[in-house]
């Protein structure tokens, strides 16, 4: 059975809301991309190259929070599935922040927007399963993984 203090510690982990908002960032890169797509007009793609830039500043920060997570033991083991979800969204995020820094059509069309429906599919898989990729319990109280 747990104490309060690791039912209090359970409870509050730092890296899932930044995970949540990096993820949402991204995730609306995928609709700038459309909007582009559909538009032609330009900004829309400047749009998707801000909003790609500072989902990855934020997956970053979720990073270091997962990291502070477990160093303080307030999270429960990894989930690698999650885990996996989210470290391929990230990196196909910097390839398609890298396509995006192309210069006028060829910044969305095709491999951006694709790029960007694949890890919008790949966050909403995660967002889903709780934006976490730690389990929600702690050694020794009992619970499942």
């Amino acid at each position: 059975m747990a104490t309060r203090s690791q039912a209090a510690r359970r409870r509050f982990l730092l890296h899932p809301p930044f995970v949540a908002m990096g993820g949402t960032l991204l995730i609306a890169a995928f609709f700038t991309d459309y909007n582009y797509l559909s538009s032609s007009l330009f900004q829309w793609a400047n749009f998707s190259a801000w909003l790609i830039t500072a989902g990855l500043v934020l997956a970053l920060i979720s990073a270091i929070f997962l990291f502070i997570d477990l160093l303080i033991g307030g999270a429960g083991r990894i989930r690698w599935v999650d885990f996996a979800i989210l470290a391929l969204a990230v990196i196909l995020s910097i390839f398609n922040a890298l396509v995006h820094s192309r210069d006028a059509w060829t910044s969305v069309v095709p491999d951006g927007i694709a790029l960007s429906a694949i890890t919008a599919i790949l966050l909403l898989v995660a967002a889903f399963r709780g934006w976490t990729v730690t389990g929600d319990h702690l050694p020794g109280d009992g619970g499942a993984a």
